[in-house]
């Protein structure tokens, strides 16, 4: 069994129809090969937020969660029917202190889970699990993060999945190379800086000290999953790696990987 170190990644997923993009799925598949191949994947999307702390089903075959409305029919029929993820449950819940006990439920993974893993292992024959954002606050999502660091040794790659601008409603041009709007550019030249200093404490001030709020992200869920990478890292003020940068759609695609 492999039991290399993995890292921890924040990805930008997106709706559905970027699974037809061929260039960010071409960087997402560089991605997942250049990295070693995980015994399990524990990731958390900007699509579940619920305290306390919850698990997807982690049966076999789990099913899909179509989260998204007015897309081609094909999205509503795609499948990706990982194996079981028992294991990785247990592990979880062993991580996580007595007086904040783990909640199971019998929800499938979201399509801030499946649509990036449909790319990265399109062979669906890793144990996927996926576990609810419990709160919006940076540091209790960093210490989520530190808590569940020793997966990492056990070769399970943690995964925050959102995206690092958000700001839906200002879109106006649709198209995948659309000019990113200045308030993206703004954010997302901040948000890189920060991540090259190390600087968490600037990151996790974002409300007050990021430029191009509140359009950068009108609300904050798909900012926050980066909160849980950067505490799962071994040094959380080591600067990370960009593997992902540019815009979709005018909203920054960056993504990064922590050690």
């Amino acid at each position: 069994m492999n039991t290399q170190q993995m890292p921890a990644l924040y990805i930008g997923h997106g709706a559905p129809m970027i699974l037809d993009d061929a260039l960010w799925t071409s960087q997402l598949a560089a991605l997942s090969s250049s990295i070693a191949r995980p015994t399990g994947i524990l990731i958390v999307s900007a699509h579940w937020e619920s305290a306390p702390v919850t698990l997807s089903n982690p049966r076999a075959g789990t099913p899909l969660v179509y989260d998204f409305g007015g897309f081609a029919q094909k999205f509503y029929e795609m499948t990706y029917k990982t194996p079981d993820a028992s294991a990785l449950a247990s592990k979880v819940a062993a991580l996580m202190p007595a007086n904040e006990p783990i909640a199971q439920s019998a929800r499938g993974l979201d399509h801030g889970a499946w649509v990036p893993l449909r790319v990265m292992y399109p062979d669906a024959d890793i144990p996927v699990l996926q576990m609810s954002m419990p709160t919006s606050d940076p540091g209790r999502l960093m210490e989520l993060g530190r808590r569940l660091q020793p997966l990492r040794d056990e070769g399970i790659l943690i995964i925050g999945s959102g995206f690092m601008t958000h700001g839906l409603p200002y879109i106006r041009d649709y198209s995948p190379t659309a000019q990113a709007p200045g308030w993206s550019t703004d954010f997302d030249t901040w948000a890189a800086e920060a991540l090259a200093r190390g600087d968490v404490d600037t990151l996790a001030n974002f409300r007050e000290l990021a430029p191009g709020l509140p359009y950068a992200h009108p609300t904050v869920e798909h900012l926050t999953p980066l909160f849980i990478t950067l505490g799962a890292a071994t040094s959380p003020d080591r600067a990370p790696e960009t593997v992902i940068d540019g815009f979709y759609m005018g909203l920054s695609k960056r993504s990064i990987l922590v050690a």
